[in-house]
């Protein structure tokens, strides 16, 4: 046992040796100024490498914020549908208990359906989403509204809330005096072919405003109308709905109120939260970042053969050093770890410059908002939040990059350490 921490506390020895020479090479003139030159650049071209990655992942994460916050203002915290089927009914003892739980702070019905949209002359297909007067408080729906009011009902008139997209395709607007129509067909009788139009139900409502989330899912295709007008309209009963949606109450774990709800209604239902809600959306944004990642990865790499030529001729200008450490007591081993470190602290300069630059780059942009999309954008300048894991992540692939950038030349050079 004692053998082994002997040679275990040798090899600590050797390697704490081998990297006080390479740092010592690191920072001490060479015989030939160009070799400082290529060390330089390589460490510049690995800094440059990080701060691009370190940047475009930190936009990417910027955007997905953005994105998030945009869904969020219509979203709920999480989403009760069928495994299987558009509809089903809610009074049961098993809704009462979710209805009741101290962690759900706005239980809200949907019916959610498609159906004919006429405005005067123009008409559209849309999505009519039928809710409850609390929908308010389940989203910041007030928050998107660009004009009008949100009022599903005034006492005498039924209301309707369009998406900025339909209203502008139909040429509708806040508090137009012609109504909006829409039809949908009934699911109770068949279709006369000679008079269809008896085979469709319609009502009637008039625009109270005009919503924006600033997504076309929704601004052009979604109508916002009373629960109890989407049920006449598409001929469900008092108690049926096509889904749940549920506000949190505020500093709940969300994931374990989802497991909870989930174990309530049983694997007929699915309970979403709001990144599985939007999951396609989100999932091609993380496989765009990450292929950026990649591509920028590969640019990388090619930074980083200037280590490659570098430490080829810092092992050429050392080779009366190398045969001084090996008279000395030095092995081949140490000799080598003593260049691998070489180019690996090449690497780490490079990266941790990287890294800082990077950093007070977005911090730049998240503050004052350097570099601007235009006045037409959604915001005003590229949304940037820094990740300390995505940091981190650069920061090792930089390095794991950098050794085996220095590892190729120590191995394959290994004749010239020898002679």
């Amino acid at each position: 046992m004692q053998g082994e921490n002997s040679i275990f506390a040798n090899k600590l020895r050797g390697l704490s040796f081998s990297l006080r020479i390479a740092r010592r090479y690191l920072f001490s003139k060479k015989s030939h100024n160009a070799i400082n030159i290529i060390s330089a650049i390589s460490a510049t071209g690995v800094a440059i490498g990080t701060i691009a990655l370190v940047v475009v992942l930190s936009v990417f994460n910027g955007f997905e914020s953005l994105v998030e916050d945009m869904f969020s203002s219509f979203d709920p915290d999480l989403k009760i549908t069928l495994t299987q089927g558009k509809s089903y009914d809610i009074d049961t003892p098993d809704f009462d208990k979710v209805r009741a739980l101290k962690s759900v702070a706005v239980f809200t019905e949907v019916v959610e359906d498609n159906a004919l949209l006429r405005f005067k002359e123009k008409q559209m297909p849309v999505t009519i989403k039928g809710v409850t007067d609390n929908f308010a408080k389940l989203t910041c729906i007030d928050s998107i509204l660009l004009d009008g009011e949100f009022q599903l009902f005034d006492g005498a008139f039924e209301r309707a809330v369009p998406g900025i997209g339909v209203a502008n395709i139909l040429g509708c607007g806040a508090h137009f005096i012609d109504p909006l129509i829409i039809n949908a067909p009934k699911r109770t009788s068949n279709i006369n072919i000679l008079r269809p139009e008896t085979s469709l139900n319609e009502v009637t409502a008039f625009s109270s405003g005009v919503f924006s989330v600033r997504q076309s899912q929704y601004d052009d295709h979604y109508v916002l109308v009373s629960i109890n007008m989407a049920r006449e309209l598409f001929e469900y009963n008092q108690s049926t709905v096509s889904c749940i949606e549920l506000k949190l109450a505020p500093n709940v774990d969300a994931e374990a109120v989802q497991n909870e709800i989930k174990m309530i209604l049983g694997e007929k239902f699915q309970v979403k939260n709001r990144y599985e809600q939007q999951e396609s959306f989100f999932k091609i944004m993380k496989v765009e970042k990450w292929f950026s990642f990649v591509i920028l990865c590969f640019i990388l790499l090619i930074a980083s053969f200037n280590i490659i030529g570098s430490l080829s001729m810092l092992i050429i200008d050392k080779k009366a050093d190398i045969q001084t450490l090996r008279s000395l007591g030095a092995n081949n081993n140490m000799i080598k770890f003593i260049f691998l470190f070489e180019g690996w602290l090449i690497s780490a300069v490079g990266a941790f410059s990287g890294i800082v630059l990077g950093v007070i780059i977005c911090l730049l942009q998240e503050h004052f908002g350097l570099v601007e999309l235009g006045a037409s954008a959604v915001v005003t300048a590229y949304p940037v939040v820094t990740n300390l894991t995505d940091t981190v992540l650069v920061f090792v692939t930089v390095l794991v990059m950098g050794f085996f950038a220095a590892w190729y030349p120590v191995r394959y050079l290994g004749k010239t350490i020898q002679n």
